[in-house]
């Protein structure tokens, strides 16, 4: 196995360790191209490893109380069940134009976090039951429908529709992305065979990127952070880009 796979690996759990966000984005093409699962199978797959680090780190942030109940209930329920429709959608359509329609979704996520200017909200944090299902169930979608945890889209829609301050809008969206990445993965299972031995060893991986990433959070320049892994997934998804177009 490429030894960079497993790097990856970490990334992903760092990532999402760290901002909430980001790290599912490069699940699957560390599948795809680094250890080479065929791209029907490596978006249940991804679902997977990224459901489990993604839930490593939202326990670590519920047991420092960076955490909103309502919110994550809210977006849960309706993620988890716009994951189940949009697994319907993967089956439809083949694997070249899955992974350009990823490769856009890359570079688009990247500009967009290149570009944040995230900032703290007032602590009065309030979640309205209808905007906040509808804004988790199109988050859903796209997690059912190209394997991604969608923390990149939770992150901003927790703060505009439930206006939850940052640190908490990170532990809030881990525990989304963990139930509607679960919901994702049993929609998905059955599409091919699961190696559960790459499955293990991909989530151990994550998981322990994730809780690091947890840990350090607080001590290091997170924009920063954030920004420098953007440009990396500028840089993937132009070259899937160009390597699905060639």
């Amino acid at each position: 196995m490429n030894p960079l796979a497993w790097m990856g690996a970490a990334m992903i759990g760092l990532s999402l360790g760290l901002t909430g966000a980001g790290g599912s984005i490069i699940t699957l093409p560390v599948l795809v191209y680094l250890a080479h699962v065929p791209p029907l199978e490596a978006v249940g797959l991804s679902l997977l490893i990224v459901g489990a680090a993604a839930a490593a780190g939202a326990y670590q942030r519920w047991k420092a109380g960076d955490f909103h109940a309502k919110a994550a209930l809210n977006f849960a329920l309706a993620g988890m069940a716009g994951a189940w429709l949009g697994a319907k959608f993967t089956r439809m359509v083949a694997p070249e134009v899955l992974m350009a329609i990823f490769a856009g979704l890359m570079g688009v996520v990247a500009l967009r976090m290149l570009l944040s200017r995230d900032g703290e909200t007032p602590d009065d944090s309030e979640c309205h039951t209808v905007r906040c299902l509808g804004a988790g169930g199109g988050v859903g979608v796209l997690t059912g429908f190209i394997g991604v945890g969608g923390g990149f889209l939770l992150m901003p829609a927790l703060v505009k529709f439930a206006r939850l301050p940052l640190r908490v809008a990170t532990g809030t969206s881990l525990a989304v992305i963990a139930f509607n990445a679960a919901a994702g993965f049993a929609a998905h299972f059955g599409d091919g065979p699961t190696d559960w031995k790459l499955a293990g060893v991909f989530s151990s991986l994550a998981v322990a990127g994730s809780l690091a990433g947890n840990k350090i959070a607080s001590r290091l320049p997170v924009k920063r952070l954030r920004q420098g892994f953007a440009a990396m997934v500028l840089l993937t998804g132009s070259w899937m880009l160009w390597r699905n177009l060639a």
